[in-house]
């Protein structure tokens, strides 16, 4: 087994998962790169902790009040065996931003991130046309004003500009026709379960899921002209015509390409600056025409391509809180079970910027290096070292067992350094930072009395020292 092909394998599963330990890694390359593709890119049968198991330790989350109801969600990311669903759902979240903030119901959130998991890999039509019919979009983009003679703009909006084409790709005049298309669309019982969820009548049992319902009387059955077609359209014409575009191709492209491979600038910098990798993006772009639209086909030739697998792109996205909670959760074992420590403990994506199921607008987040700033950043390592210096926590306690070596605990610092390095697969530590941290090493044990700390402690101490370096903030 070559250093290669670990350190390959390794930069498959911080994109396609949220990483993995090294002894994960090790069975991986045995099985080999294509077919672990394969593998997760089957995601039709995941299991992950129980909902039931996870709600009998959080008995006031069946509510879905409040902020913490992502904390079911990093349950399954920690938990499940096909991460790259709960991946895909995080890329969708990010593009298809809806928020508590408007919507004050958890529930019908939840469900969408549920709706993300299960259509997400699928064909890009069927992922729109559920998108249109989810009752959070429907009520985050007021879609449920949209009326027949009186139309709300905002879906059709933002359907073009921020869900599929991109900027510069169509009229105002195409808006307005899209929303026309879906009028009607709206929540089943609209007046009754906006009374309900303003009173709140049916506390302590849980919010109102809301449902789709489309009111043909409201529907606007006038000829439209859209994109340079007429035709008497309904919402699923326009997105049939929508998925149809080189346009919608190559924006959903460079959006898998900035999340999966290396980030690109912000969404609304796209119409001034070129891709990264233009090459790489026509790839895709026939796997999309070729595929019928499938985002599962688009990711396999995304992973087997050559532009993914280059050391090029290897750490060039900056990990967002939720991932680097995850990955660090994993490689912690500290969360085998449902535990009320889970709530203050998924706060702390929100310390460092990213309240899931709660995005600051309709664009979603900045990723990238907006990910980093003078409070994030400190945020962020506070968490990595603490939870990575447990002791108590199992995966801990496992990686501190292969760094000890039986020399009574006298490893030498630049050997300890390297171990803890190789466990947490950051191939790219630059020279600066590894000597940085075995004069960190060093200068520890002179304090503490030349090897008179504990071998654990002094092991986990240079774990916290590695999961604070610059690199391990990287994918």
């Amino acid at each position: 087994m070559s250093t290669k092909e670990l350190q390959l394998m390794a930069h498959l599963m911080r994109r396609a998962s949220f990483g993995a330990s090294r002894d994960e890694l090790e069975t991986l390359v045995e099985q080999g790169y294509d077919e672990t593709v394969e593998r997760l890119l089957d995601t039709e049968d995941p299991r992950s902790m129980d909902i039931d198991l996870i709600r009998r330790y959080h008995p006031d989350h069946m509510g879905m009040m409040g902020n913490n109801i992502g904390s079911h969600w990093m349950y399954r990311m920690i938990s499940t065996d096909a991460p790259l669903r709960e991946k895909v759902a995080l890329f969708w979240h990010g593009i298809f931003a809806t928020g508590y903030a408007k919507l004050a119901n958890g529930k019908v959130l939840h469900d969408q991130i549920r709706m993300f998991a299960r259509v997400g890999m699928g064909k890009f039509d069927n992922i729109l046309l559920e998108l249109s019919k989810d009752p959070a979009m429907i009520v985050w983009l007021d879609n449920c004003e949209n009326h027949n003679g009186a139309i709300n703009e905002n879906y059709g909006r933002e359907l073009l500009e921020l869900f599929s084409m991109g900027v510069g790709h169509y009229s105002e005049d195409d808006i307005k026709e899209a929303s026309r298309a879906f009028t009607g669309w709206t929540i089943g019982n609209t007046d009754y379960m906006t009374l309900k969820s303003m009173r709140d009548s049916i506390w302590p049992y849980g919010r109102l899921s809301f449902h789709f319902e489309y009111k043909p009387e409201d529907h606007d059955d006038g000829e439209k002209e859209f994109l340079g077609r007429k035709g008497n359209f309904n919402g699923d014409d326009i997105i049939d015509i929508i998925c149809e575009q080189e346009a919608t191709a190559r924006f959903l492209a460079r959006h898998m390409y900035s999340f999966f491979v290396a980030d690109e600038p912000p969404v609304p910098e796209w119409p001034y600056k070129p891709p990264r990798d233009p090459e790489a993006i026509d790839i895709l772009v026939k796997a999309y025409f070729d595929s019928g639209y499938s985002i599962r086909e688009m990711l396999r030739v995304l992973f087997k391509s050559d532009f993914f697998k280059t050391e090029d792109v290897w750490f060039q996205r900056v990990k967002s809180p939720a991932e680097l909670m995850v990955g660090v959760l994993k490689l912690t074992g500290e969360f085998p079970r449902p535990k009320e420590e889970m709530i203050t403990t998924h706060l702390h994506t929100i310390f460092m910027g990213q309240h899931l199921m709660n995005p600051p607008s309709v664009e979603g987040w900045h990723w990238g290096t907006e990910w980093i700033d003078s409070g994030a950043l400190v945020e962020r390592v506070n968490f990595a070292t603490e939870r990575l210096g447990n002791l108590e926590s199992p995966g801990v306690q496992s990686i501190v067992d292969k760094l000890i070596s039986e020399d009574n605990g006298h490893t030498a610092p630049e050997d300890l350094v390297d171990g803890a390095i190789e466990q947490l697969s950051i191939s790219n530590i630059t020279d600066v930072t590894r000597e940085s941290l075995i004069e960190f090493v060093e200068r520890d044990d002179e304090v503490s009395g030349n090897g008179s700390r504990d071998a654990r402690e002094r092991a986990a101490n240079a774990l916290k020292l590695v999961a604070a370096a610059p690199e391990f903030q990287r994918a």
